[in-house]
């Protein structure tokens, strides 16, 4: 089988829509333009950021990179390089004067396996495979311009199937599932093994605790540990244990269509599917997440439009309107944060404070009155400040 087949579908599906997209589309000619007259500068920046890795100095990683290239049918000269950095990451360019461009951080590279660096190496050159660099998620999201709560949204959830996809190819490569989960293990947990035996079976335990229930939405949303440290790490392994079982690695596997819809499932828990749940829990959500979103939005010089705009994406067209009480609806809102702290689980409340960080970032800044507030509300809702931070300084490029 041919690695282009093992593509997402829902991947392949939102990103022919997104290349449609009036904004996509304008940004897309504007990058080409610039092209055109010359070089975007990425490798004279990658040359004086990281350092390059010749095959003089790194053979095996070399060995590892054409290896995959020539499993994943890509005949483009691939340069690779190494940036200092503790957290383990990678990443791949978009090409530029022929050449595609693959990242490590230096100590990914130091405590990761061979078979591990196969998988990373897959799944990055995966991302170049799928033609994932022509949807510039990082140009859209961190523009001067920021862009309509829909599109933004949209991009997000389209980035999660992009890196099945991305991880599908790894897995491609890698052809060792236990290898594939041991990466995914490092990558969630920052340890490199050499304290914790990693047991496959275990992880997978603790990933299979992760179960969809349609009668409480966010109910089955990763537990605090695992939505802290990588919120897709256990995803991703519960998505790649699918495929695994798929007809795309195995001739006796379940369907496409299974598989598809297995993972669809999988990536709607980061969605904020408890605004059309009709339990007691997703009212309480719903009631904590409007209060908050009126409560920071007033803390900076008014509600601006763009947060008007997302507040809306949320709870729908008309939903916002002159005649609210923010001042009544911020008196409510710890009554709002008592009765969600009482009824909900961590997981749950989590789900709300990031929806409440999307809705703060809306108009491309937060001040510091409205992240001083979120950090507030986490602190209530007995949910860690570093989750605050985090989610507001997420980096939107794909990796």
């Amino acid at each position: 089988m041919k690695a282009t087949q093992l593509r997402s579908q829902h991947d392949k599906e939102m990103f022919d829509q997104l290349l449609e997209d009036p904004v996509i589309k304008k940004i897309n000619e504007q990058i080409a333009k610039r092209e055109v007259k010359g070089n975007l500068g990425i490798r004279r920046h990658l040359l004086s950021t990281s350092v390059r890795l010749t095959r003089t100095m790194a053979a095996p990683l070399h060995t590892i990179a054409k290896d995959c290239a020539e499993k994943l049918g890509l005949t483009i000269p691939l340069e690779l390089y190494v940036f200092p950095s503790p957290t383990y990451n990678a990443a791949c360019i978009k090409p530029e004067e022929g050449r595609l461009f693959v990242m490590f951080a230096s100590s990914l590279l130091e405590r990761f396996e061979p078979g591990e660096l196969k998988f990373v190496m897959g799944h990055e050159l995966g991302h170049h495979l799928y033609n994932h660099h022509d949807l510039p998620i990082g140009y859209v999201l961190r523009g001067k311009t920021p862009p309509s709560p829909k599109l933004a949204l949209a991009l997000t959830s389209w980035s999660r199937f992009a890196e099945v996809s991305a991880d599908r190819a790894g897995a491609y490569c890698a052809n060792d599932l236990e290898t594939v989960a041991h990466s995914l293990f490092k990558l969630a947990s920052g340890l490199s093994g050499q304290l914790v035996k990693f047991s496959l079976a275990d992880f997978m335990r603790q990933v299979d605790e992760m179960q969809i229930e349609d009668a409480e939405p966010g109910q089955g949303a990763p537990t605090e540990d695992w939505f802290l440290t990588h919120p897709f790490s256990p995803l991703r392994v519960k998505a790649l244990k699918l495929f695994d079982e798929s007809v795309l690695a195995r001739e006796d596997g379940i369907s496409v269509i299974d598989l598809e819809a297995g993972v669809h499932n999988l990536m709607s828990l980061m969605e904020p599917s408890y605004l059309e749940g009709r339990t007691d829990t997703a009212e309480i959500m719903r009631r904590l997440l409007f209060a908050g979103a009126i409560a920071v939005a007033a803390e900076s010089e008014g509600i601006s439009d763009a947060e008007i705009a997302v507040f809306e994406a949320f709870f729908g067209k008309r939903s916002f309107s002159d005649r609210l009480d923010v001042e009544q609806i911020k008196a409510e809102l710890p009554e709002r944060i008592s009765q969600a702290k009482a009824n909900t689980s961590r997981p749950q409340r989590m789900q709300v404070l990031r929806d409440l960080c999307t809705i703060s970032r809306a108009d491309g800044h937060a001040t510091e009155a409205e992240v001083d507030l979120l950090l507030k509300i986490g602190k209530d809702l007995s949910v860690p400040g570093t989750f605050v931070l985090q989610t507001m300084a997420g980096d939107p490029e794909l990796d």
